[in-house]
């Protein structure tokens, strides 16, 4: 059984980018609570016959898409005993929990009654043939089980430090034990978790899928597909593992730490393989369908079909291809950033660009206030990805101070014969 050495990043807080990023979320914070004492209708564009905007588009459907590195992670990891890749289990664990927390905001937003979004917890609400239902419950369980997932990483960062302030000091040796049979209890269940969170993530983002089938004559038949739960769940395996390398190098070249190419580069393969599959799908049901005929027509659905099918998934699939972009941490950036590129256009086309409501005069455009509470949105996430990174153990012990360039193996990594994985601090 391995064990991998994290530690929490050192350095400046406080930069001129992030006065940026705090800067935009406070903004995003005023749109937002002009939202909530004014309604959907004092900030958005949303009407009765376009009802989902860019907040289900874009900070739900796809930001949910992106943060599929977390349960892609831990299946390969302690399901499938790939234990090479533990040094990326954390960070994985970190966007997704991140991403799913503000897609959940998002939602809460959204709703036009956001004070009912406990209904689908009350057995007597639930609706048992309803897609969207099932998204609900599955996220919501889903959520829970990242953050439980996270707290053997909180007790590990305070185990033997609790030192709270004042007359709470006489808790400290009580507070210190509690960690301690939290984190062991956690221990014993945590491959059940782990278990019930792939499962339940595979379920919601075929879900999603499902989600716009009953649109079938209001949808572009350049989206539109029988199958499309299925493209759903194939794109999120091959964006997830594109996302743990996206966000490793960057955190990598950020803060000036060691690209870790010894295990991106072999873990890109899987990227290659489920983008290959997906591309595959989604080309032979395009061409089943004979819904090629509209591709070339020149409007504006084919145009962003076009460019979602060339940059988001053929151009990163041949990029992916060469064993010198994988060993290369600019070129596999690029690649994997295609990639992620491609399942965002994905979410955006099948929820807005597809959609034409029948009864319409004009098509939606989103209202300032909406890009900008987006903007706020992920701004703030990328604000306490920094400091959960400063605060906790998450990354793996940057063992040298410079980048390395040394070439990494490109081999298909092999079965390990280890029974799990251990990581700490």
């Amino acid at each position: 059984m391995s064990t991998v050495r994290t530690e929490r990043l050192k350095g400046p807080f406080w930069t001129p980018a992030v006065y940026a990023m705090a800067a935009l979320m406070g903004i995003g914070f005023v749109f937002g609570m002009i939202r909530f004492f004014g309604g959907l209708a004092a900030v958005t564009n949303l009407t009765d016959s376009y009802p989902w905007g860019i907040w289900k588009a874009v900070n739900v459907a796809a930001g949910v898409a992106l943060a599929t590195g977390g349960f892609t992670m831990a299946a390969l990891v302690h399901i499938f005993h790939r234990e090479r890749y533990a040094p990326l289990l954390r960070p994985a664990l970190l966007v997704g929990l991140l991403g799913y927390t503000f897609g959940a905001v998002s939602l809460f937003i959204d709703i036009g009654r956001y004070y009912n979004i406990w209904h689908p917890m009350w057995p007597s609400m639930w609706q048992g043939d309803s897609a969207l239902f099932e998204v609900a419950i599955c996220i919501m369980t889903y959520l829970t089980i990242l953050y439980v997932e996270f707290i053997p990483i909180i007790c590990e960062r305070y185990i033997g430090r609790v030192n709270l302030p004042g007359a709470l000091a006489r808790l400290n040796h009580a507070t210190d034990r509690c960690l301690r049979f939290l984190q062991k209890w956690l221990n014993q269940i945590l491959s059940a978790v782990l278990v019930l969170g792939v499962v339940l993530s595979c379920m919601h983002h075929s879900s999603l899928g499902s989600l716009m089938l009953v649109a079938k004559f209001k949808m572009s038949p350049l989206w539109y597909t029988p199958i499309l739960p299925l493209l759903f769940l194939m794109s999120v395996f091959a964006v997830g593992f594109a996302v743990v390398i996206c966000e490793s190098l960057a955190v990598s070249w950020a803060f000036g730490r060691r690209f870790l190419m010894e295990v991106l580069t072999p873990l890109s393969l899987y990227v290659l393989i489920f983008q290959g599959l997906y591309a595959i799908a989604k080309t032979s049901d395009l061409l089943i369908r004979e819904a090629h005929a509209t591709l070339l027509d020149g409007s504006p659905e084919s145009i962003l079909f076009l460019v979602e099918m060339i940059f988001g998934i053929f151009i990163p699939l041949g990029l992916l291809v060469s064993h010198r972009v994988r060993r290369s941490p600019f070129l596999l950036g690029i690649a994997t950033f295609l990639v992620i590129f491609g399942v965002f256009m994905n979410r955006v086309n099948v929820f807005i660009t597809a959609y034409r409501s029948p009864f319409a005069l004009d098509r939606y455009i989103p209202s300032f206030s909406e890009i900008i509470i987006t903007i706020g949105l992920l701004s703030a996430f990328v604000l306490l990805h920094r400091i959960v990174l400063f605060v906790f153990p998450i990354l793996a012990v940057n063992e040298e101070p410079h980048h390395s360039t040394q070439e990494a193996p490109v081999a298909l990594p092999r079965l390990e014969t280890a029974g799990g994985v251990q990581t700490g601090g």
